[in-house]
C-alpha cells in the first residue's frame, strides 16, 4: 500500500477515519485504529471555544499516543483568531491541523463558518495562508463540491486551497444544500484530484468493500474518508484492508461480537466521559450497531432508557441469549 506524504506527516496507508461531530471522540477513533484506520480526525472545535477556554472544547483535543498519526479539525472564519488558536493548541498531540470548510449544520453556515466559506473563497485562501503562516504542522482543508447546484466550485476551490498552502485536501461529494442526500458526486472529486498537485481525499458514499473499489477506480483519489459507513461499523477498515491486502471479502461480524463491541465500545465511553454522560452517548452507537441484524429490534426500543453500565450489560445478555 502506497504511503502518503502530508505536508511531513507520513500516512502509511489510505484508509482514513472523516471527522463527525458527535461520533468521532476519542473511544471511537481508537475502535477504528484498530481496526486498520491509517489517519483519524477528531470531531470539529471552534476557534471561538478554544478562545474563551470552553471546558467542553478540551475534550475534543484529547489524542492518544497509539491512534496517531491524527488531524485536529478546527473551524472559524475570523483568520487572525484562527491562527491565533491554531498557534496556541499547536502544542497538542495531533499531527495535522485541518480546517472545516464543509460543515453543512445551520447554526455553522450561518455564522459564515464550515461550508459558508465556500461562498467566500477569497477568505478561505486567507484562513489557510494566515494559519500556514504561524505554525509548522501541515495545514489541511475538507470542503464540498460546492455551496448549492448553482456554486459547483470544488475545483477553483482547491486550486485555492492549494495556492493558500494546504498540504492536502479532503472534498465531500454533495453540495451544503444536499447535505448528506441523494448521491456523492465523485466525478467532481476525480476533476479535483486532476487539478492539484497534492494528495486528494475522497469523502462521500463509501459504505462496503465494493463501494471503495468503485471510488478509488473511479476518483485516483490518493485517501479514501469513511464517514456515516462506519458509524456502528468500525470493521468496514478491517474489511477494506484484507481485501487490499489479500483479495479477501470478508463478512460482517456475526451478532455476538456486536455485542461484544457495544460493550467495550460502552465501558471506553465510561471511562472517557463518566458512566451517565457515556452510557448516554451510547445510545444512539447501539442503535448504529444493531442495525440489520435478526432480533435487534428490541435493543433499540430499550436502549434508550439505559443510564448505567450495568443495565448496558442486562441489555446485550438479554438480546444474547434471544440471538
Amino acid at each position: 500500500m502506497a504511503k502518503i506524504m502530508v505536508g511531513t506527516v507520513e500516512i502509511s496507508g489510505n484508509l482514513i477515519l472523516a471527522p463527525m461531530a458527535g461520533v468521532t471522540d476519542l473511544p471511537f477513533r481508537l475502535l477504528c485504529k484498530e481496526q486498520g484506520a491509517d489517519l483519524v480526525y477528531t470531531e470539529m472545535i471552534s476557534a471561538k471555544g478554544i478562545y474563551y477556554k470552553n471546558k467542553n472544547t478540551e475534550k475534543l483535543w484529547e489524542i492518544a499516543e497509539k491512534e496517531r498519526p491524527a488531524a485536529l479539525q478546527l473551524f472559524g472564519s475570523d483568520a487572525e483568531l484562527m491562527a491565533e488558536m491554531a498557534a496556541e493548541i499547536e502544542g497538542k498531540n495531533f499531527d495535522i491541523l485541518d480546517i472545516n470548510m464543509g460543515c453543512p449544520v445551520p447554526k455553522v453556515v450561518n455564522n459564515g463558518e464550515g461550508s459558508a466559506l465556500m461562498k467566500v473563497p477569497e477568505l478561505a485562501g486567507k484562513i489557510v495562508k494566515t494559519i500556514t503562516e504561524r505554525i509548522e504542522k501541515p495545514v489541511t482543508v475538507k470542503f464540498r463540491k460546492g455551496f448549492h447546484d448553482s456554486m459547483v466550485n470544488a475545483v477553483d476551490f482547491a486550486k485555492r486551497m492549494e495556492e493558500s498552502g494546504a498540504a492536502a485536501i479532503a472534498v465531500h461529494g454533495r453540495t451544503r444544500e444536499e447535505y448528506y442526500s441523494g448521491k456523492a458526486d465523485w466525478d467532481i472529486i476525480a476533476e479535483v484530484k486532476k487539478a492539484v498537485a497534492i494528495p486528494v481525499f475522497a469523502s462521500g458514499d463509501i459504505f462496503t468493500v465494493e463501494d471503495f473499489i468503485r471510488c478509488e477506480e473511479k476518483t485516483g483519489c490518493d485517501g479514501f474518508m469513511l464517514a456515516r459507513g462506519v458509524r456502528g461499523n468500525p470493521w468496514l477498515f478491517h474489511q477494506i484492508k484484507m481485501w487490499q491486502e489479500h483479495g479477501v471479502y470478508e463478512e460482517k461480524p456475526d451478532f455476538t461480537e456486536v455485542l461484544s463491541m457495544i460493550l467495550r465500545h460502552g465501558q471506553m465511553l465510561m471511562d472517557f466521559k463518566g458512566e451517565l454522560m457515556g452510557m448516554r452517548e451510547m445510545r444512539k452507537h447501539v442503535a448504529w450497531y444493531t442495525a440489520g441484524y435478526r432480533n435487534s429490534a428490541a435493543i433499540r426500543r430499550k436502549v434508550n432508557q439505559i443510564e448505567t453500565y450495568g443495565e448496558l450489560q442486562r441489555l446485550c445478555e438479554e438480546a444474547g441469549s434471544k440471538g
